[in-house]
């Protein structure tokens, strides 16, 4: 049974779905696990969702983005390989060109029809729940 006192909690993260004219944005890790991910992160203490996907977006896109609503939360112990994570996926909307930045080696947009291979964590599932309309 968890408690406040557990230190081995689940962490909480955010993760981003930018929708830009072209298709949504996608970045390539620079840190293990690698492959390319959501936009997201780890939420600061005394920082709320929202504020965190801001942040995080900025920080690894250079997009200011507008968030359009809150879409899901996926909690599968599993779901990173580091930790026990759950995270808030947010729908945002943003205008530019990606600039890959902080934890971020490359950032590109891509549409249903392109996207890469090597997808980190359980962003694929994100995404085709996304593309299917679900939630």
């Amino acid at each position: 049974m968890g408690s406040i006192e557990n230190p081995r909690n689940p962490l909480p993260t955010v993760d981003i779905i930018i929708e830009t004219k072209d298709g949504i944005v996608l970045i390539k890790r620079k840190n293990p696990p690698y492959g390319w991910a959501l936009p997201g992160g780890f939420v600061d203490y005394g920082e709320s969702l929202e504020d965190a996907a801001r942040r995080e977006a900025k920080e690894e896109t250079g997009l200011d983005i507008e968030l359009v609503r809150q879409f899901h939360t996926y909690s599968a112990p599993g779901r990173d390989p580091r930790f026990h994570t759950i995270t808030t996926v947010y729908i945002a909307k943003a205008e530019g060109t990606p600039r890959a930045a902080d934890d971020a080696k490359e950032a590109a947009v891509f549409t249903r029809e392109n996207l890469p291979e090597n997808i980190a964590f359980d962003h694929r599932e994100i995404l085709e729940d996304y593309f299917e309309g679900r939630y």
